[in-house]
């Protein structure tokens, strides 16, 4: 059967993320439905900065491998293809590669047969520097323009692709497909687009998706399954205990997008303002009227990290009724104190270094947001100092010591004790890191900024 005559494509999605862990009957099932491709995600920025600054995975190699493992038996087995973006969590050259790795050392133990294709998507600061000289990198809110010194700043820098390079690669006969940093629905779509799915139907699906069960009533029992033909789509949990309804399904259009109608992908923007959700039955949702809008411009978006210095860490916990009662009084002394004694003691004046102290059962997390009303019961306090390097952090933090296990408030007429949580108390945790780029760059070909390696075909042992 042609392209042009397939009616329709299954998409099993495991999982929101792999390594994150899926049961093996759910994708059994889901090869016995007739998956057509196997698609997950393998990162996001979700966990800050940090991965993508020293291009290090969030997941470990053996939740990876575990999950790998499953698919690649499946795909072999099926003879369908699997894609994975956003490769080691943030998709950089080296998360491409270690992914790749993985998957190799399953091929070679399992005997399989199968050709993997690499897809880099991180970017040289030369090369984006040309193409600000030329108008072409343009900011999204809420980051203003961008200048070279901040290209140069980043230790990564990767383009978030769309579905094209990722097709390219399963046009020149990729069985596996590990993509640097892509968008979390190009996964899904690729393999329908290349199959000629309309792209309204595709990319909403795609959506529903991009998280495995979380469209589904019980997150927890594993993945779906998403059947896209020429006027929508239809999707059903792998799990035959676990529903999906038009209100889950429908939901999860809100999940980190600005606009719950529409959403802009590298090509346009996909808009489900006329879509329906209809139950078929207790288990399954149809979807129809999703549209596609192509861009004038095709776009792709960077994201970049930087360092920002060196931190350690400190925590403590207070239990005393009576500092407690004056949570914020104590808070205030304890920067005042430890301010006037780093001068001292170390002759530095913040902006040469920094100290965040959040309140843990107070407000740490909303702070002005969500003010906290009345005493806590107890609070851990955690002081973290940055500074330009890790000798510097470590001492403002030690010299912050005692304040932290004995200061009391002003009209205390004792030393209270309070708790470390370790011993020894500062913990160093290293390079800190900062998101730059919040920008995109307009391209003339989608593929241009990505290059595609398909190595030669495996070979069983």
């Amino acid at each position: 059967m042609t392209e042009a005559q397939r009616e329709s494509v299954r998409v099993l999605t495991p999982v929101g993320m792999l390594g994150a862990g899926f049961p093996r009957e759910t994708v059994d099932r889901g090869i016995a439905l007739g998956a057509d491709v196997i698609a997950v995600d393998g990162g996001s920025t979700d966990s800050g900065p940090y991965y993508l600054g020293s291009g290090t995975a969030k997941t470990a190699a053996a939740a990876v491998a575990g999950d790998l493992r499953i698919l690649l038996r499946a795909s072999a087995s099926a003879g369908i293809p699997v894609v994975i973006g956003s490769c080691g969590t943030s998709g950089t050259d080296s998360g491409v590669d270690w992914v790749a790795g993985i998957a190799e050392t399953i091929l070679r133990e399992e005997g399989l047969t199968l050709r993997i294709a690499r897809i880099y998507s991180e970017q040289r600061a030369e090369t984006l520097k040309e193409r600000l000289n030329e108008g072409r990198v343009h900011p999204l809110p809420p980051l203003g323009d961008l200048d070279a010194a901040t290209l140069d700043s980043c230790s990564h820098i990767v383009g978030m692709m769309g579905h094209e390079p990722i097709v390219a690669a399963l046009r020149a006969g990729a069985d596996v497909v590990l993509a640097g940093r892509a968008t979390d629905t190009a996964v899904a779509a690729a393999y329908p687009l290349m199959l000629g799915m309309p792209a309204g139907p595709t990319w909403h699906a795609s959506k529903i998706v991009e998280c495995g069960g979380q469209c589904t009533t019980n997150p927890r029992a594993g993945g779906v399954l998403a059947t896209i033909d020429h006027d929508g789509f239809t999707i059903e949990p792998l799990d035959p205990a676990n529903a999906c309804t038009p209100t889950s399904v429908a939901a999860h259009m809100l999940y980190e997008t600005v606009d719950p109608f529409r959403m802009r992908e590298p090509a346009g923007t996909l808009d489900v303002s006329d879509a329906v959700y209809t139950a078929l039955d207790e288990r399954r949702v149809r979807v129809e009227g999703s549209r596609f809008e192509l861009a004038d411009q095709h776009t792709i978006k960077l994201e970049g990290a930087r360092v920002t210095g060196y931190e350690t860490m400190s925590f403590t916990a207070i239990r005393d009724p009576h500092i407690l009662s004056k949570i914020e009084e104590w808070a205030a002394l304890m920067h005042r104190i430890l301010r006037a004694r780093v001068r001292q003691t170390l002759g530095l004046e913040p902006p040469q270094y920094a100290v965040d102290l959040r309140l843990y059962g107070y407000n740490a997390v909303l702070e002005d947001l969500d003010p906290a009303t009345g005493p806590p019961r107890e609070v851990g306090a955690m002081l973290l100092v940055n500074a330009p390097d890790q000798a510097t952090a470590t001492a403002v933090a030690k010299i912050a010591n005692p304040l932290m296990l004995h200061l009391p408030t002003p009209d205390m007429a004792y030393l209270p004790s309070l708790a470390f949580a370790t011993s020894p108390a500062e913990i160093e945790r290293g390079p800190a890191y900062e998101f730059v780029l919040n920008h995109v760059v307009d391209v003339d070909e989608p593929s241009e900024l990505f290059r595609v390696e398909i190595a030669e075909e495996a070979s069983r042992d």
